[in-house]
């Protein structure tokens, strides 16, 4: 081997121990199957699964295999969703069930994703973590032998003793927040260390994001109630309408807490193009926490819930209770409530059902229920033609009713909607033509039904009703937090630069001080040969430039450029 193929050999090797530990990302290296019997295998499997290129490869599964619960109606989040796309699709519908496409999120092969991407994070990021603090606790490497060979390099000659430049350059490098220190003939400076901090926050914060989001399936609940104004509300199982929870949620893990709906208010564009469009939706309750707290009035608005530790009270939907009065034929009262009727669109045209269940006897004294299908417009205007508002504000409330008796089917055992009317066992009340009994009635109307079967009344009074989502995800303050570290840790892994600088002072043949300076980064960058130059520029000013042996004595120095050996 020659000379110059010796020399460059020992440049490498040099090079190589300067940048070395500029990061704490595992080499990845093309391994081959082991044949060292199980263990060796275990170690073997281990080594991929631990490296980055799996880890990718496992958040792009998961990813993938998240697709499908958003195309797919799930069972744990609308199960009227997912029985209806069974009905509709006979084929495909068995072929889901096998795969668990109904319920990917709690699948056996969306689980085992999660669980090895969990793993292979872990495995990741703890033998990095103790290479980062090896790497603070210990120091920067020292110069290499030569530093003309760096990509950032310059040099200039000084009347400066060796020590002084050294001590100048040491300095200098810790003031510009440089972990330094002499090493040698040279100062050992390094910088940059929040890029491999902001590296490893970003991916421990992927761990307490997959912690957080699987605590939140596990745990959460999450249930609507409906609300006339003037109900109350304890958060107990049974005053929910409708409820959901995780795999492993308790009843006893409900917050204690309790609220009263005193009033709701909506208010709406009166003209322009905006005409009926929501202004505000406010909620004005009084609550309190546990069984015996003080009682605190707030007002919950749209996207601004009502926050008691872990649960959230949202405002979802609203709608209209017209107070109705039911009566038998010898005028006794047998029904009066305000009954929620359901938004069929913008301008709150909505629709429901009376149920009138206990307490009634038609004229014969026949025990029997009634049914009334109720239809009802906040603003209704006779000009339009059709029986639909014209505006979501109680300007010209209408009701519209058509009844019916017999039996509603509520002691069946089956469970049946509250706004909807069972009228397989119920006949319809006729008027004198032979007609379907119905009636328009303003507010103060009654309907007379025939026979002296009764009345129903359109009272006066028109309240209105709240929807209210009181949501409890205890792992959503942990994973909002691990979002933000996410964010910050990523970048700063992409924006801080992990950078270090070498200052050699030596005294020259003919007693002159030569000064080399040198920078070397992960990868080509500007901002190296610039702050090399900063450096340099200032270090200079400090150790003036001598003249070469060649140059005349009246010459002025020349400054250093940056990135250039001189």
């Amino acid at each position: 081997m020659s000379t110059t193929e010796t020399d460059k050999s020992q440049d490498q090797e040099d090079l190589g121990a300067a940048g070395s530990q500029l990061s704490t990302a595992p080499q990845e290296e093309i391994s081959t199957p082991p044949s060292l019997g199980v263990i060796g295998w275990v170690r073997w499997f281990w080594r991929q699964l631990t490296s980055m290129r799996v880890a990718l490869l496992l958040l792009l599964l998961l990813s993938l295999a998240a697709i499908p619960g958003s195309l797919i109606p799930q069972t744990g989040a609308d199960a009227g969703k997912a029985e209806d796309f069974r009905a509709a699709h006979k084929t495909l519908a068995p072929v889901y069930d096998k795969l668990g496409l109904f319920h990917v999120y709690s699948s056996v092969w969306f689980s085992a994703i999660y669980i090895l991407l969990f793993v292979s994070l872990i495995g990741c990021i703890v033998p990095r973590t103790w290479q980062f603090v090896g790497q603070l606790r210990g120091r920067p490497p020292g110069a290499p032998k030569r530093l003309t060979r760096l990509p950032a390099y310059t040099t200039w000659r000084t009347q400066a003793d060796p020590e002084q430049v050294r001590e100048a350059a040491l300095a200098l490098l810790k003031k510009r927040r440089f972990r330094a220190h002499l090493a040698g003939d040279a100062v050992a400076a390094e910088k940059g260390y929040l890029r491999e901090l902001g590296n490893l926050v970003f991916h421990i914060a992927l761990i307490v994001l997959l912690v957080a989001f699987a605590t939140g399936q596990l745990y959460k609940s999450d249930g609507t109630k409906l609300m006339v104004e003037g109900d109350g509300f304890s958060n107990a199982l049974p005053m929910y309408d409708d409820f959901k929870s995780g795999s492993l949620f308790q009843n006893d893990d409900l917050v204690p807490f309790s609220f009263d709906l005193k009033d709701f208010e909506g208010t709406y564009e009166l003209t322009g193009p905006n005409k009926g469009t929501p202004r505000t939706f406010e909620a004005r309750i009084r609550y309190s926490e546990g069984a015996y707290g003080k009682g605190r009035t707030t007002t919950v608005k749209v996207n601004e819930p009502l926050k008691i530790d872990d649960a959230k009270v949202y405002l979802v939907s609203h709608g209209y209770a017209p107070v109705v009065t039911v009566r038998d034929g010898k005028g006794r009262v047998v029904y009066q409530d305000a009954v929620p009727l359901l938004p069929l669109d913008g301008n709150v045209t909505s629709n429901g059902v009376v149920k009138v269940m206990d307490g009634y006897r038609d004229a014969k004294g026949k025990k029997e229920q009634l049914g009334f299908q109720a239809f009802f417009v906040p603003t209704f205007d006779a000009r339009s033609g059709t029986m639909l508002s014209q505006f979501p504000a109680l300007l010209n409330p209408l009701l519209a009713v058509n009844a019916y008796h017999g039996d509603l089917g509520v002691n069946s055992g089956i469970p049946q909607s509250v706004y909807q009317l069972d009228k397989s066992h119920m006949k319809a009340f006729k008027d004198g033509k032979g007609q379907l009994l119905k009636k328009l009635l303003k507010p103060g109307d009654t309907l007379t039904l025939p026979n002296g079967a009764g009345s129903i009344t359109f009272e006066k009074d028109v309240k209105e009703w709240a929807g209210f989502e009181i949501v409890q995800e205890p792992g959503s303050g942990w994973a909002l937090g691990g979002a933000l570290a996410a964010i910050f840790g990523l970048a700063a892994s992409l924006f801080i630069q992990r950078r270090r600088v070498w200052v050699r002072a030596v005294r020259g043949a003919d007693g002159v001080t030569v000064v080399e300076m040198a920078g070397l980064g992960r990868s080509e960058s500007a901002k190296v040969p610039e702050e090399l130059g900063d450096l340099a520029g200032i270090l200079y000013d400090q150790a003036p430039g001598a003249p070469d042996p060649d140059d005349d004595a009246s010459e002025s120095p020349v400054v250093p450029a940056e990135g250039a050996e001189k």
